[in-house]
C-alpha cells in the first residue's frame, strides 16, 4: 500500500440530502414537486442542451415525467434539482454517479442546466456545492467529469471549475447510436484546497459589480491561490 494510505478507510455513500447555497439550493430530484419547472426550462429555450446526453429532448410531458420519475428514484445516479433562491423555481437538475465509496472516488455529471441558469453564479454554485460535499463533507479522494470529446461547451466548463484534463478514452460509449469518444476530468483532494479558495472568493458577494457582473474570472482566482 502506498504511503499516506495505510489509515485509509471506505467513506459513506453519500446522504440525499439538501445542500444550501448563497444563489441556489440543491435539492434532491422530486418529480412531483419540480416537474411543473423543468419542463419549460429544460424543452425550448436551448435546443443544443440534449445534444450530448444519453436521453432527451422529450416530445411529451408523460415522458419527461416518467424520466424525471425513474432519475428521482435512483441511487446511483444521485439527482438533485437546482432551485433558484430568489425565485424558488428549479431551473436544471444535476447528479453525483459512479459513486465508489471503497476508493473514495465520485462523479459529477447529468448536468442539464436550463438557458435561465446557464453562465449565471448558480450554475457555478452548483457544482462548487457538490464538491465541496465531496471533499469536505465525505472525504472523498477524488472528483471527476466526463463528456463527450466534442462537448466544448462541458469541457470550457470542467476546466474553468479546476478540473484537469487527463486523457481521452476512445470508442468509450455508444450515444443515441453514434460513437461517443469521452474526455476525462478529475480534482483529486490535494488539488482541492486552491480550487474551494478560488470557487469561495469568485461566488463571494464582493466578486461581483452592481449589474451582477463577475469582477475576477475564477481561472485567475484560483491561480493566485496556488
Amino acid at each position: 500500500m502506498s504511503a499516506g494510505l495505510s489509515q485509509w478507510q471506505p467513506r459513506d455513500f453519500p446522504p440525499h440530502e439538501p445542500l444550501q447555497g448563497r444563489f441556489i439550493r440543491l435539492e434532491p430530484l422530486d418529480a412531483a414537486r419540480h416537474g411543473d419547472d423543468l419542463w419549460p426550462a429544460l424543452q425550448g429555450p436551448d435546443p443544443a442542451l440534449w445534444d450530448y446526453l444519453r436521453y432527451g429532448p422529450f416530445t411529451t410531458r408523460a415522458a419527461f415525467d416518467a424520466w424525471l420519475a425513474a432519475n428521482a428514484a435512483s441511487r446511483d445516479p444521485q439527482f438533485y434539482a437546482v432551485v433558484d433562491q430568489s425565485s424558488g423555481r428549479a431551473l436544471g437538475l444535476l447528479a453525483y454517479l459512479r459513486i465508489t465509496p471503497q476508493e473514495g472516488c465520485i462523479e459529477i455529471g447529468h448536468i442539464a442546466f436550463g438557458a435561465a441558469l446557464q453562465r449565471t453564479p448558480g450554475a457555478t454554485e452548483a457544482v462548487y456545492l457538490l464538491a465541496r460535499n465531496a471533499f469536505d463533507g465525505l472525504g472523498y479522494r477524488r472528483l471527476e467529469w466526463k463528456c463527450d470529446a466534442r462537448n466544448a461547451r462541458s469541457r470550457r466548463a470542467a476546466e474553468r471549475f479546476g478540473f484537469a484534463y487527463e486523457g481521452l478514452f476512445r470508442q468509450h460509449m455508444i450515444v443515441k447510436g453514434e460513437n461517443r469518444d469521452s474526455a476525462w476530468y478529475s480534482i483529486i483532494d490535494g488539488d482541492w484546497p486552491a480550487c474551494r479558495t478560488a470557487f469561495e472568493r469568485w461566488l463571494a458577494v464582493g466578486n461581483f459589480d452592481g449589474e451582477g457582473r463577475q469582477v475576477c474570472r475564477l481561472a485567475a482566482l484560483r491561480d493566485s491561490a496556488d
